[in-house]
């Protein structure tokens, strides 16, 4: 039997040269053509598997969004938040150029769909009133996407003589890029055990909301 005269395409294959694409160069980076090109086929292959880059994205996203785990809410909601927050910021930081991609919102993308289901439903089961449980969602994806987006630590140059003198407060800045993982690592950790700890207080005093409280 003959070879095929042009590479066989899968959606899988597709996805996963596109994300390398995105990976390298960033969304902005992304064609229709380009990745062709990349995969040795023409542009209009393509379109039989993926009508649009849109719907190509979406599903990249979705494979992203399959490694998040909600499972730790049926320990609770503390742990559900910490386990759905640490898996997704991890999910995110493997492929940041993404991120914005991503913080636009589930669409409807199933996987995303069902982790905020789960994150909803987990908090409601919880006690928390469903307009109280809707910004604890949102919150933690604000915390998360934020961290996924970029690095603080390494937002700072590593030479000494750009603070010193106009700078006084930030003398030990240019010690951040040295240690940018751990510094990043732990500054989330901290952000999101104060958010928990700040909602169990919350949640103990009574302070909670319905959709028409203030």
């Amino acid at each position: 039997m003959p070879r095929p005269t042009t590479p066989l395409l899968s959606r899988t294959g597709i996805r996963a040269a596109a994300l390398e694409i995105i990976d390298r160069d960033g969304l902005d980076g992304l064609s229709m053509r380009k990745l062709a090109a990349a995969l040795g086929v023409s542009a209009p292959a393509l379109y039989f598997h993926y009508p649009t880059k849109e719907h190509l994205l979406d599903d990249v996203a979705s494979e992203i969004i399959e490694k998040v785990d909600t499972g730790a809410f049926s320990r609770g909601w503390r742990e559900g938040l910490f386990g759905w927050a640490r898996s997704y910021r991890a999910a995110l930081a493997e492929h940041p150029n993404i991120v914005p991609f991503l913080s636009r919102g589930p669409g409807q993308r199933d996987a995303s769909l069902r982790r905020a289901d789960a994150v909803h439903g987990g908090l409601v089961a919880a006690g928390w009133p469903a307009r109280d449980a809707t910004m604890i969602g949102a919150s933690t994806k604000y915390l998360v996407v934020g961290a996924a987006m970029g690095s603080f630590s390494r937002g700072f140059v590593d030479d000494v003589q750009v603070y010193l003198d106009r700078y006084p407060a930030l003398g030990d800045a240019h010690r951040l890029r040295e240690h940018a993982e751990s510094v990043d690592r732990d500054s989330f950790e901290f952000a999101l055990t104060m958010f928990v700890d700040g909602l169990a207080a919350r949640l103990a005093s009574g302070r909670l909301q319905g959709f028409g409280g203030s």
